[in-house]
């Protein structure tokens, strides 16, 4: 039967990526075609969905900045909008029930309040896909939409735990104490390597969070994200999300198929899901507003308002959770599963748009700007810059050191980690905060006095982004880069690089050239003694 699975799970992930949605929106219609068929839910299916879902949650913690979180637009943003939806949403419902909407009149004020709180979170699947093939992730609106997700996700655990309904035991407070094994944890993830070891750790650590939570009475998945957070600074933390990401996906596989196979859609329930549908412009208009309110720039408001606005995995959960615990019917579980199906559907055909949008309604949007912005996006730009080096990591701060030398004040550095640019500001260097990939940063400055721009960036979708905007802000001067792979350098050529410096070709000639200066060294050398 596990291989009817996974034949079914393929077939309709393929035909969704073929029409350019998300694989998961097949991985749901799957689901109901097993649904369909006959087959029945099992132990395995469910195991499996709960290991997707206790990665997931590791994963998000090993994303997971404090700093970021903290910030009044990330979890005023992510409270204030949950609760005015759920307030919305929640009279909306009753409105219908007292109209005796079909199903909508069966609701208990707790399963109102249950289908308004699932619907009020946003996907962390599709959102963070979206900004990863847009390279857009480590730009102000994508991380903005990210840690708005991540309080989300935090939300919806404290609600898997509480309705886990258990005690928490007498030794729950000790859980406390694992903030002092963060730098053992390290320690085992340095000596994990590179290799199948690595993610090998991460099932230990995510797996190990979830069992030691769950024996001190509280909800595991929490442990699970726990441990994450604790290891998110770490210099190795983005390379296990990485390593994770292909068995995270394909346990979630199995949590789509449940869902599914937990009872199929009827005529009456797809309607009422389109109905829900509808309610997504109700969610972007929140977005708007309450983003508005916390100051932030029209740009910012609108690509990430548009990037979650949608429904959530996550929510599907919360409902799944609801109707184990019997708080939930089986069918408003199917609306759920299709509206949020949907809801994926839009978000991948509109935010691909999202910038030619932003263009065309700039002005009216621009409306909705305050007068005094947030010190993130008040841009302190330094008037002398003609060089600048994007990117302060050990190649940008090697090309950064060779060119000062040269050239004096004349070369700036610039990276968008604060702490980063703090340190190396301490240390005497001109370098400043600021983000390449953020828009509103080039249509604040005069790009005219720059005459060369090196994009020190080792991730070369952000190197592209980059080079996008500024081409956007009219930057007419000379472009460097730098690329690992021979795809990658042709790639950002094709993307209009004036030049590229390739690793592994150009080190390796840097290296073959001194190791012959050396072999003439010593011939000299053994030419001298000889005489």
């Amino acid at each position: 039967m596990e291989i009817l699975w996974i034949l079914i799970a393929f077939i309709c992930g393929l035909l969704a990526v073929q029409v350019s949605l998300p694989p998961l929106v097949g991985f749901l219609a799957a689901g109901f075609v097993l649904n369909l068929i006959g087959v029945e839910e099992n132990d395995l299916l469910r195991q499996l969905a709960d290991v997707g879902i206790t990665l997931l949650l590791f994963t998000i913690g090993l994303k997971l900045r404090l700093a970021d979180l903290v910030k009044t637009e990330v979890w005023a943003g992510g409270l204030v909008h949950i609760s005015l939806w759920c307030v919305v949403v929640v009279s909306s419902l009753l409105l219908a029930g007292f109209l005796s909407a079909p199903l909508v009149g069966d609701l208990s004020p707790l399963g109102t309040s249950l289908v308004a709180f699932a619907l009020g979170f946003s996907s962390t699947v599709c959102v963070v896909k979206l900004l990863e093939d847009s390279g857009e992730l480590r730009t102000r609106h994508g991380k903005l939409a990210l840690s708005i997700l991540v309080v989300q996700d935090i939300v919806a655990v404290v609600f898997l735990a509480i309705a886990a309904g258990e005690t928490p035991s007498v030794y729950a407070p000790l859980l406390i104490l694992l903030i002092f094994t963060a730098p053992l944890l390290k320690s085992l993830l340095n000596r994990a390597g590179h290799d199948e070891m690595l993610p090998l750790a991460g099932f230990l650590l995510a797996l190990g969070g979830y069992q030691l939570f769950e024996l001190c009475g509280v909800k595991g998945d929490l442990g699970a994200l726990v441990i994450g957070m604790m290891l998110s600074g770490h210099s190795k933390a983005n390379e296990l999300s990485k390593s994770l990401l292909s068995f995270k996906d394909i346990f979630l596989i199995a949590f789509f198929l449940s869902i599914g196979l937990a009872a199929l859609p009827t005529l009456e329930t797809f309607a009422i899901a389109v109905v829900i549908l509808g309610l997504l412009v109700l969610k972007f208009m929140i977005f708007i507003g309450v983003f508005a309110i916390l100051r932030l720039r029209a740009r910012t408001i609108f690509l990430s308002a548009l990037a979650l606005t949608n429904y959530s995995e996550f929510g599907l959960i919360v409902a799944y959770i609801s109707n184990q615990a019997g708080w939930l019917s089986s069918q408003w579980l199917m609306i759920i599963a299709v509206a949020s199906a949907m809801s994926f559907v839009v978000t991948s055909t509109l935010y691909p748009r999202a910038h030619s949008l932003y263009q065309q309604h700039k002005e009216k949007l621009k409306e909705w700007e305050t007068k005094r912005h947030l010190p993130e996006d008040i841009f302190d730009w330094p008037r002398e810059v003609e060089i600048l080096v994007i990117g302060l990591g050990r190649v940008g701060r090697g090309a950064f050191s060779a060119l000062y030398e040269r050239v004096g004040s004349r070369a700036w550095g610039m990276d968008a980690k604060a702490e980063l640019v703090m340190r190396l500001q301490a240390s005497g260097m001109h370098v400043f905060t600021g983000d390449g990939e953020n828009a509103d940063l080039w249509e604040a400055v005069d790009t005219e006095q720059i005459k060369l721009v090196l994009l020190a960036l080792p991730s070369i979708k952000d190197a592209a982004s980059i080079l996008k905007q500024l081409r956007a802000a009219g930057f007419q001067g000379a472009i460097a880069g730098i690329a690992r792979y021979e795809d990658d350098r042709q790639a950002l050529l094709e993307a209009g690089v004036d030049h590229v410096f390739n690793f592994f070709t150009e080190a390796g000639v840097g290296f073959a050239e001194d190791s012959l200066a050396l072999v003439k060294s010593q011939s000299r050398a053994s030419g001298s003694m000889a005489r």
